[in-house]
C-alpha cells in the first residue's frame, strides 16, 4: 500500500495530534532504521514521521536523514511536508509566525548529505522547494488568518547549539531570513528520490544579537512553539482534507 502524503515533524511536532489508527513501525533501509507511524488524519491515509525518533532525543546533527527519507521512498510516498522550528535572521517576522521558505542555504558539515557514494550525480536544485507543493501550503497558510510570511530564505546550522550574533549577523548579509538545524540534508536527499517537498517553518525566537532576543527565554519559545504548531496541525488537516 503506497502513501500520498508524508509528514516529518520536528521539535515541537514529535506526534500528530488527531492522528487516527496509527500503526508505529520501524522501516528498515540501507542506512538503518527509520520510526514512523501510517495512519489517517481526516479519513485520508498519510504516514508522520519524527525526525528526532520516537521519544524525541537526536539532536539535529545526529539525525539518520538518509534513513527517513529512503523509509518514505520506499513507502511509496509522492509528497513530504516537514515540520520546522526555527529562529529569525531579520527583524520583521514576528513570533509565532509562520514562514514558508522558497530558498536554502546551507552551513552544515560532516552529514551525509546523499544516497549516491561515489557515483557522481548531480541534482538540479535551483528551487530546493517543490514550487507546486508549496505554492498549496501558502494558499492554505493565508486562509487560515495566522501571522505568515510566504518567501523566504532557511539558513541551516549545524547545531545543536544555537548561532552567535556575528553568525546571524553573516546569515543576514548572506540573505536569510529565518534559521533551523534539520533542513539539511533532507531537502537534498528527497530531491534526489525526486519526492516533492515544502517546509512549514515556526519562528519561535529573535535571533542571537536581534533586539528581543536578551528577552527570550526556553519558557518563552516553548510557548510560542506550541500557539505556531496548533497553526501548523490545522493547515496540515486542512491540506489533506483537500486532497
Amino acid at each position: 500500500m503506497s502513501f500520498t502524503t508524508a509528514v516529518i515533524g520536528g521539535t515541537g511536532f514529535s506526534e500528530f495530534v488527531g492522528m487516527t489508527s496509527d500503526r508505529w513501525e520501524q522501516v528498515r533501509t540501507p542506512y538503518g532504521p527509520a520510526t514512523l507511524a501510517r495512519g489517517q488524519v481526516a479519513d485520508v491515509d498519510m504516514v508522520f514521521l519524527p525526525r528526532h525518533g520516537r521519544p524525541a532525543q537526536l539532536p539535529p546533527h545526529a539525525i539518520n536523514y538518509r534513513a527517513n527519507i529512503r523509509a518514505l521512498y520506499n513507502l511509496g510516498v509522492s509528497r513530504i511536508i516537514a515540520v520546522n522550528a526555527v529562529g529569525s535572521v531579520t527583524p520583521d517576522i514576528p513570533v509565532p509566525a509562520l514562514v514558508i521558505p522558497d530558498q536554502i542555504i546551507d552551513y552544515t558539515w560532516g552529514r551525509h548529505h546523499t544516497f549516491h557514494g561515489r557515483d557522481i550525480r548531480h541534482i538540479d536544485f535551483t528551487e530546493p522547494f517543490d514550487p507546486q507543493l508549496r505554492e498549496r501550503l501558502c494558499d492554505i497558510t493565508k486562509q487560515m488568518g495566522s501571522p505568515h510570511r510566504l518567501v523566504g530564505v532557511y539558513g541551516c546550522t549545524q547545531g545543536p547549539r544555537l548561532e552567535s550574533a556575528a553568525e546571524i549577523q553573516r546569515m543576514g548579509r548572506d540573505g536569510c531570513d529565518i534559521v533551523g538545524m534539520t533542513a539539511m540534508p533532507e531537502t537534498a536527499l528527497a530531491r534526489e528520490l525526486e519526492i516533492p517537498y515544502a517546509s512549514i517553518c515556526v519562528n519561535i525566537n529573535p535571533g542571537a544579537g536581534l533586539a528581543g532576543s536578551d528577552h527570550m527565554d526556553f519558557d518563552s519559545m516553548s510557548a510560542a512553539l506550541e500557539t505556531g504548531m496548533d497553526s501548523v496541525r490545522k493547515i496540515l488537516e486542512r491540506f489533506l482534507t483537500l486532497e
